[in-house]
């Protein structure tokens, strides 16, 4: 008859116990690889501030709304007042000055992009100058909406806004040809904080507008930006072409562009839109105010599609597979073989898979992230498969456990790079996996 400390001491040489210590091993190796994902997510902030700071020193986004007619009118408030003694009522009229906004019948931009990529220490952004034309026409402003005489409208006093968030980085002078006259922008100083900023005319000529036909305009900007164009369709008809030398643009906004003549490629891309104003909910003109029409903006975002550190962020995310399945493979072979396998041994075996993350994000800060991962994945593959010599005691089992890793390394590199099929193929490969492993260890005495 066993006595209990037999008992128990059979119980911890079971397979069952063995397996227990691995994935309690396997718990506890999430900690050094958490402290992995920390540093990924570190070095990813660390960027983003760069990218932040050399936009703020080269130009931010760009952000279009314009050009639009400004023309101020007055309107009267009556105020009543009765004379308690006599009773008698007198109306006083009081005049203040109020604006109209006008929208342009057309608008059309062409728009040449050229980006290129700085860079500062280990990280890169990308920045562009952009050469920015417009055309269109205005017709006369209507007021009769909302009844207002023609003298008090003062014709005198029109000006032509345009708002934008980056008046800093314009590379140039900002001139409008409105009929057959030139003007000037100039910025307007703005009290209220987070407000957008703006270019204004002095006051035009106004004749063209009064005779009822339509006034062509033109003027050019040549922009300093990062990150993103937008611009809000206020014309009637807005017609837009953006060219550039960017090969991953991401268009976004309200509208997309024309997918019969985007045509993007490792050179560039071109994209068109046309935008008519039933396809957006406001009018043509405004009283009393301006609105913010900036949720009705629509452009591009020139970014770099998948940067090093979001790839290496996915590659961690499989951290915990790796372990898991390398563990369970020294776990058969253990198994099968009848060879002990201490759990120290188990711990440097996990360190060594935990090392191929610091050594992944360190060399692809200073190289591409395929070559990172051949450096790192041959350097760990190497590593386990020699110590595993020491373990095991032959070349059979190592020379698996090697190509298992290969293997292994090579499939979760494949899911990275895919985008729309990552699902797919990692749900075949695991499904494989799991075959696999069910294959091998029917034949194991779990008792």
């Amino acid at each position: 008859m066993e006595t209990p400390q037999e008992e128990n001491t059979s119980f911890l040489q079971s397979n069952t116990a063995k397996m227990i210590m691995v994935g309690l091993l396997t718990l506890v190796l999430l900690i050094p690889l958490q402290f992995v994902k920390s540093l990924i997510e570190e070095r990813a902030l660390r960027q983003k501030e760069v990218i932040s700071e050399t936009g703020e020193k080269w130009g931010e986004s760009v952000y279009f709304y314009g050009p639009i007619v400004k023309v101020p009118y007055k309107t009267y408030t009556e105020t009543i007042s009765v004379n308690e003694k006599t009773k008698e009522r007198t109306t006083e009229k009081t005049a203040s000055t109020e604006y109209a906004y006008f929208f342009p019948d057309e608008l059309k931009n062409s728009s040449n992009v050229k980006t290129k990529v700085l860079k500062r220490s280990n990280y890169e952004s990308v920045v562009f100058t952009s050469d920015m034309k417009f055309d269109g026409k205005y017709s006369k402003p209507d007021f009769s909406s909302k009844n207002i005489p023609d003298a008090d409208i003062l014709w005198d006093e029109a000006t032509i806004l345009i708002q934008t968030t980056n008046l800093k980085s314009i590379r140039d002078e900002v001139k409008i040809n409105l009929g057959n006259a030139a003007y000037t922008f100039e910025p307007v100083y703005s009290t209220k904080k987070d407000s957008v900023e703006a270019l204004e005319t002095g006051f035009i000529n106004s004749a063209a507008f009064q005779s009822g036909g339509q006034t062509p305009f033109h003027f050019d900007l040549v922009y300093n930006g990062s990150q993103q164009i937008r611009m809000v369709p206020i014309g009637k008809t807005t017609t837009a072409k953006i060219t550039s030398n960017w090969h991953s643009p991401k268009f976004d906004g309200n509208f997309l562009p024309d997918d019969k003549t985007k045509t993007v490629s490792d050179k560039g891309f071109r994209a068109d839109w046309k935008i008519l104003h039933i396809n957006r909910a406001f009018s043509q003109q405004s009283f009393e105010f301006l609105p913010d029409l900036a949720k009705y903006a629509f452009g591009v975002d020139f970014i770099i599609p998948v940067n090093q550190y979001q790839q290496n962020e996915r590659a961690a995310k499989y951290g915990f597979l790796v372990i898991g399945l390398t563990f369970l493979i020294f776990f058969l072979i253990q198994s099968i073989s009848k060879i002990k396998i201490h759990i120290f041994q188990y711990s440097m075996i996990g360190l060594a898979l935990i090392m191929f993350y610091t050594l992944l994000i360190s060399i692809t800060e200073h190289s591409s992230f395929l070559k990172a991962y051949l450096i790192s994945g041959i350097s760990v593959v190497l590593m386990i498969a020699l110590y595993s010599i020491s373990i095991l005691k032959n070349r059979k089992f190592p020379a698996f456990i090697g190509t298992s890793l290969a293997v292994l390394y090579s499939f979760i590199y494949v899911i990275i790079q895919l985008e729309n099929y990552a699902l797919l193929f990692g749900s075949i490969g695991l499904f494989l996996i799991l075959g696999a492993v069910m294959y091998f260890s029917r034949k194991i005495d779990w008792n």
